[in-house]
């Protein structure tokens, strides 16, 4: 049996240990970096569907973060957030460190790497905003709706959240990044099929999240409700 703990049911600052949400973090960290390091700039179309490459595993992140969430509560689930802004800003300073390096004579790479990794600092800036902002709604929400449902109906605040946190993340990255260098019919085309995709994502995962939740649950011995926690998103305190 879980026990469903409330905010405030354990002192401020605990540091206990979990079994499996340094795992967790790792992984969203992982699919992050991945998700906006490799084609976030290309856009493909498969069945006369169009959409960004780079996105089409980006989702996993925000299940990551439901699944943080519901688990652990929205204190550490920000934690993690915070943690995969950092791994994207010190990404992105690498890859622009290493493409302006001047190449040793004879090397044929150069091209090559400044394709891949030379995106432009808009696009990184855009990137790194829209995720905290789309990634801190996505927490919230959940966090939100696990009080008011008093637990019940974990499949709407999953997909709930989501739809509320990338729509937010969506909105923000495609203009910010992409306004005035693709169409606009291109530019509204790729941001709907994109948030189509994400939320298509969150529904058909649906049932691999109560696996993993429940499982989480009852090895962690953790079901927290943010009944009293502090929203602030600039904070690291748990």
């Amino acid at each position: 049996m879980v026990v469903k703990k409330k905010a405030g049911s354990k002192a401020v600052g605990d540091r206990r240990n979990y079994r499996y949400y340094d795992l967790i973090m790792a992984a969203f960290v992982c699919v992050l970096l991945c998700s906006n390091l490799i084609g976030v700039s290309k856009v493909v179309t498969v069945a006369g569907f169009t959409f960004g490459g780079g996105n089409l595993f980006f989702p996993l992140s925000y299940l990551f973060g439901d699944i943080l969430t519901e688990v652990y509560g929205y204190a550490r689930s920000r934690r993690v957030v915070w943690a995969g802004f950092g791994a994207m800003i010190f990404a992105s300073l690498m890859a622009w460190i290493v493409v302006t390096l001047p190449p040793a004579e004879g090397h044929a790479g150069q091209e090559a790497l400044e394709q891949i990794f030379a995106s432009t600092p808009r696009i990184v800036a855009a990137s790194i905003f829209a995720y905290f902002i789309g990634e801190m709604t996505n927490s919230f929400i959940l966090a939100k709706l696990k009080v008011r449902t008093e637990g019940r109906f974990l499949w709407l605040r999953t997909i709930g959240s989501t739809m509320g946190g990338e729509a937010i993340d969506s909105l923000l990255f495609y203009p910010l990044a992409f306004y005035g260098t693709w169409s606009n019919d291109l530019l509204l085309k790729v941001m709907l099929a994109n948030y189509v995709i994400k939320v298509g994502w969150e529904v058909l995962a649906t049932p691999l999240t109560y696996r993993i939740v429940s499982f989480l649950k009852k090895k962690e011995d953790e079901d927290y409700f943010d009944r009293d926690t502090n929203f602030t998103p600039f904070s690291l305190k748990v």
